[in-house]
């Protein structure tokens, strides 16, 4: 995922000058994940741009290169990072365009690695998605595969409004193939596999966990299909809504705490326009309602296999 990251990066910057780099660490060093790793050296260090450590100023001075036309992609180094950039993230990046009445367009990508399995320090794991999800004005969108991150970075930098762009850090080592003829539209759920007994929901870290426990679901003969999300704000509720109307239950997993996280808004969103279409309550597979613990309890905290396996029996004993 590291190196279709980096390569959907290079075709960015390849295809629009007005494309440019911002961040810790990103230009010399490669990034601390080397997502940008040798970018810096074909393009430039006015378009891959090291800046001083402060995510405030980082976000502020992309706000202002988009005004003047530019298309900044900002790397905040770790999720918990993010934070003290809030401000400018909500306050002005999601509002401007709305405040303008839409004379104003902040084409901003601000790239996040985020979520837990890494065995990393505090403030190194967080999973702040229904922030920014829940804030109107920005488009939320994660991959889970090698394709996705290679096209999907190139079409959030293409997009005229700012994108939080959430990057599973535990996944950055996943291989896999990338077609580069078929990218699916930016704001698409995907079904990763079909089934007919329950809709299994999930997207960016828990991806890959949702089609293991899909697996052994299988050899105790239950049918799962896998819905990756994809995007969070908008999300695809149509991708949703067909698949729930083939098996009639649904289970969405997310490594974010449960109260009011993203999956609320699922279950809430299912509940209230396909009650007729389903066979069970829908059930949440979620991070536990605290902070993200010592690297030493995350296999406890982060949803598993197991834990997904008996939300499914809960679900079909309806």
């Amino acid at each position: 995922m590291v190196k279709a990251l980096n390569d959907g990066l290079r075709q960015a910057l390849t295809d629009d000058p007005k494309v440019l780099l911002m961040g810790e660490d990103i230009g010399r060093l490669g990034g601390v994940f080397r997502v940008t790793d040798g970018l810096r050296k074909d393009f430039g260090d006015l378009r891959v741009v090291d800046t001083p450590l402060g995510e405030a100023g980082i976000v502020g001075a992309a706000v202002g290169l988009a005004m003047r036309g530019y298309r900044p992609v900002c790397e905040l180094q770790f999720d918990g990072f993010v934070y003290p950039a809030a401000n400018q993230i909500i306050t002005q990046l999601a509002k401007l365009r709305h405040r303008s009445a839409g004379r104003i367009s902040l084409p901003v990508v601000i790239r996040i690695p985020y979520g837990g399995g890494i065995g990393s320090i505090e403030h190194h794991s967080e999973s702040p998605e229904t922030y920014f999800a829940h804030t109107a004005g920005l488009k939320v969108v994660t991959c889970s595969t090698p394709h996705d991150a290679f096209h999907m970075i190139q079409q959030a930098v293409a997009d005229d409004d700012p994108v939080i762009f959430l990057e599973p850090k535990r996944h950055y080592w996943t291989k896999g193939e990338i077609d580069p003829s078929s990218p699916q539209p930016l704001d698409r759920a995907v079904v990763r596999r079909e089934g007919t007994d329950v809709t299994l929901i999930a997207y960016g870290p828990t991806v890959p966990v949702a089609l293991e426990a899909a697996e052994a679901a299988a050899e105790e003969g239950r049918s799962v299909e896998v819905v990756d999300l994809r995007s969070l704000s908008p999300w695809d509720i149509t991708t949703v809504r067909a698949s729930v109307h083939r098996t009639g239950r649904a289970v969405v997993v997310h490594e974010a705490a449960h109260s009011h996280g993203f999956g609320a808004e699922v279950a809430a969103r299912l509940q209230d326009e396909e009650f007729h279409f389903l066979e069970a309550p829908v059930v949440r597979v979620t991070g536990y309602d605290t902070p993200y613990p010592p690297s030493r309890l995350e296999s406890d905290w982060l949803p598993g296999v197991d834990r997904i396996l008996n939300a499914i029996d809960r679900s079909l004993s309806y």
